[in-house]
Parts: C-alpha cells; sequence; structure tokens
C-alpha cells in the first residue's frame, strides 16, 4: 500500500535529523522542503526544496500532511508561526516517532511533536504539540510538557516534573522529581535543576 506523502518546512540542519526519524518510521513519504527562496532546487539529503512560503496555498491542494522540520534554539517563535500557519491552512500536522524509541502505550503525545532516536517516554506522560524530544532523552513517569518545547539530547525529566510552553532545555539536563519549569525559559546543557524555575527564566549551562 503506497505511504501518504508530506511536505516537511524548514531546511535547515534539524531537517536533517527530522528526515532520519522520518525514514526510520516509515509512515511518510516525503515530497520535498519547504525552504528559502535561495534554497528552492537544492537538496536536504537525497530530498528537494521544492517551494517557498509562498507556495504554501497551493501545496495544500495536493498535499494532505505537513510538518515542521525548522529547529529551535532557544526561542521557539520560527517554529511556531510555521505551525500555526500550516495548522490554520488545514494541513495535517502528524506525530512522528522513531522506531527506536520507546513510548509507553499509556503516553500522549499532541500533534506535530517529533520523537528522536532512542527516546524514552514512560507511563502517563502527556507532551503538548509542535516539540522536539530529542535524542536519547528521557521522559519519567507522570511528566507534563508544554506545547512548543524544545526537550534536547540527553535531558533526563524525572517523575512528575512539569514544563511549561515555549520552553528549551538545553543538553544533559537533569531535572530532579517534581520539579515545575515555567513557560518561555532557557535551561542550559549540563545543569542540574532541583528547584522550581519560575517563567522567563534563564539559566546558562555549564
Amino acid at each position: 500500500m503506497r505511504k501518504p506523502e508530506i511536505i516537511l518546512v524548514g531546511a535547515g540542519g534539524h531537517s536533517k535529523a527530522c528526515i532520519d526519524v522520518i525514514e526510520n518510521e516509515d509512515k511518510f513519504d516525503i515530497a520535498g522542503l519547504v525552504g528559502l527562496p535561495d534554497e528552492v532546487g537544492k537538496q536536504v539529503l537525497d530530498y528537494s526544496i521544492i517551494a517557498t512560503d509562498a507556495d504554501l496555498s497551493e501545496l495544500v491542494k495536493q498535499y494532505k500532511y505537513a510538518f515542521v522540520t525548522q529547529g529551535q534554539i532557544k526561542s521557539p517563535e520560527n517554529r511556531l508561526k510555521i505551525y500555526n500557519k500550516l495548522e490554520n491552512m488545514g494541513f495535517q500536522l502528524p506525530c512522528i516517532v522513531s522506531k527506536t524509541a520507546y513510548v509507553s502505550s499509556r503516553a500522549e503525545i499532541c500533534a506535530g511533536t517529533i520523537v528522536m532516536h532512542r527516546v524514552v517516554i514512560n507511563a502517563d506522560v502527556k507532551i503538548g504539540s509542535n516539540c522536539i524530544i530529542n535524542t536519547s532523552a528521557v521522559i519519567e513517569h507522570d511528566v507534563r510538557i508544554g506545547n512548543h518545547t524544545h526537550i534536547s539530547t540527553g535531558v533526563i525529566l524525572n517523575g512528575n516534573v512539569t514544563v511549561a510552553e515555549h520552553t528549551f532545555l538545553g543538553s544533559n539536563t537533569v531535572v530532579k522529581n517534581g520539579i515545575k519549569i515555567g513557560a518561555s525559559c532557557v535551561i542550559g546543557m549540563g545543569l542540574s535543576i532541583k528547584q522550581d524555575v519560575s517563567d522567563q527564566t534563564t539559566l546558562k549551562g555549564r
């Protein structure tokens, strides 16, 4: 049976990691990427950049599915704009999960989120829309992650942690059980978080 086609919006470095996971999951055929005007005609891995944002209103007539492959370093602003635009246009934004990840059948993951290789997501976890759960992250039981949040490589969220929307957690950050991290925070890499973190807090990494 032929797989549905999907358009990837964003042609930078993060798109390569997303392509690898989409190929691994093997539920979609990648029709092409949407990039900047000067990128059209170039390739990312084996896939062509076929259009720009200005062409999305035509692409939605041909393709049912789209996915945000713009990265998120610190601020989710660009990913948020793209996600909202695609959703408002009527694209369906699936959840993408690597076959190498473990996701509990009792976990809930919302639209547009990507779960990358070797991630562990345990029971009663709830993850919002348009999130990046990056390679080898561990999300323990009863964790709550808000929309448009990036959990970077190797992050460990222990049980009952809450991470509010629009927040960035740097690589190898470890968060103690029960801690609450507020909205629009930037947590640098390699930190051990043992106290609650207020909204819009920036903590420098090691």
